[in-house]
């Protein structure tokens, strides 16, 4: 119960009776979760300075922000990063999670720059520091992501127009513009003009940024 809910369920292939009752297989699904946290993987955490459940919640952001194996790692070190400086995550996902939960039946298709300024405990474009817990049920290998996310100095990420569905990244706003400025001038020749559209395909996902002064007040 609660908002870290959804990383007490660690999605996997389970065996179960066709009569096991509803408790029996959340038990069986929470204990899965439990062998997962092995005393290596708590001591990982520890590292990070997070929790298992804050581990779960940036999880869960990674894997909404991105699609791709390889580069799920990257992303999470850089909102680790930002973590690390006081920079708000500026995460589209946690948009699109408070959109959804204030309204639940109209599909998200677009995050406009409005959206950005939703109060909402979610939104990460308005709060600094995680969210309250994840905002779907992050798999294993998102989890990983996280605990094993290689060193960088990263703090700025768009869509790469070189690598569709992957980012990429910047040390500082200078590069993040020149990066920015890439995509933009690929979605223009394309004569795609909605800039923050987040379509099925995954890729054209952005992040709005702040210069770090503004994130660090």
């Amino acid at each position: 119960e609660g908002p870290l809910a959804m990383g007490a369920f660690l999605p996997d292939t389970y065996e179960v009776y066709w009569n096991a009752s509803a408790k029996s297989i959340a038990m069986k699904l929470y204990q899965n979760t439990i062998a997962f946290w092995t005393p290596a993987r708590i001591k990982q955490a520890e590292a990070l300075k997070m929790t298992p459940g804050e581990v779960s919640t940036l999880a869960s952001i990674v894997m909404k922000e991105s699609s791709k194996a390889s580069d799920r790692p990257l992303v999470a070190r850089l909102y680790l990063n930002r973590l690390q400086k006081g920079m708000k995550l500026q995460a589209d996902p946690t948009v699109i999670y408070a959109l959804n939960d204030i309204n639940p039946d109209e599909p998200v298709r677009r995050v406009l720059t409005k959206d950005l300024k939703l109060d909402h405990p979610y939104n990460t474009y308005m709060i600094k520091g995680l969210p309250p817990g994840p905002i779907c049920v992050p798999e294993k290998a998102a989890l990983l992501a996280v605990l094993e996310a290689p060193k960088h100095d990263y703090l700025f990420m768009c869509a790469n127009p070189d690598n569709l569905g992957y980012h990429a990244f910047a040390r500082n706003y200078a590069g993040h513009l020149i990066n920015q400025r890439r995509w933009t001038q690929y979605l223009d020749s394309r004569k795609i003009y909605l800039t923050r559209a987040l379509d099925s395909m995954h890729f054209i996902r952005r992040m709005t940024i702040r210069r770090h002064s503004r994130d660090a007040r």
